[in-house]
């Protein structure tokens, strides 16, 4: 008896392979736990008795005395629970960029640092600009701007920092300083009652990270593989 060879090649096909789950995101760990840090910081800080101001930053108290450790422990202090989940959101959007060239324990606390550094420069920076003054600064928003500033050196750039001379980096600098210069004279803290946005302090953590994250990468960062170009899951940036 005859057979059919089309019946036959059907019948006995294997059925493709349906593609692998993705998913939703892959944010790297350290990015991932610096954003939830600093609403739960907060959640802490308001069960204070003075609501955690002790440990805000003066810029007065680096030049007469008083708790200058301020230019650190600001950092994990916020005004308001919208102050700290929008730097929570700002932190887990720019971060991963600056996270993935950092692999590993050892990149976990690079990165760490890195945002530490960019932190104390956009708080001494404000207590430059501003010595005689008694505000009181709180806020993480220093060290995100700076995470902010080394993402844009690297999106799309396979994990090898652009030139400080890139066009596009250029661009974006200029957009970025410009619209936080902006928002500082004309706005109000979002979240925080009569409250400024010290954006002289989100200029300098911002110039930090532009400029620290070619000396990091150089010094860290790994090149194992594409940094950004990875295999094209959502959350991935390719060039």
């Amino acid at each position: 008896m005859a057979s059919d060879p089309d019946r036959f090649a059907s019948s006995t096909a294997v059925p493709p392979t349906p593609p692998a789950r993705e998913p939703v995101f892959n944010a790297p760990l350290p990015a991932i736990l610096l954003a939830l840090s600093i609403p739960c910081l907060y959640a802490l800080q308001v069960q204070l008795p003075d609501a955690g101001l002790r440990w805000a930053f003066r810029p007065i108290s680096l030049f007469e005395g008083g708790w200058w450790p301020g230019v650190l422990t600001s950092m994990i202090l916020h005004g308001g629970w919208t102050h700290a989940l929008i730097n929570a959101g700002f932190a887990f959007a720019f971060g991963p960029a600056v996270a993935r060239l950092f692999p590993g324990l050892k990149g976990g606390l690079v990165f760490l640092g890195y945002y530490i550094v960019c932190g104390l420069a956009g708080t001494l920076g404000y207590g430059l600009v501003h010595p005689t003054s008694t505000a009181t600064l709180v806020g993480a928003s220093g060290a995100v701007m700076g995470l902010l500033g080394g993402a844009i050196r690297l999106l799309g750039a396979h994990g090898r920092p652009r030139p400080l001379t890139d066009r596009r980096v250029i661009g974006m600098s200029v957009a970025v300083l410009a619209l936080n210069v902006v928002t500082g004279l004309i706005g109000l803290a979002p979240g925080v009652d009569d409250a400024q946005i010290a954006w002289e302090a989100h200029a300098f953590g911002f110039l930090a990270g532009i400029l620290l994250i070619g000396p990091a990468a150089r010094l860290f960062g790994t090149r194992a593989s594409p940094t950004f170009a990875s295999g094209g899951r959502m959350g991935d940036p390719r060039a």
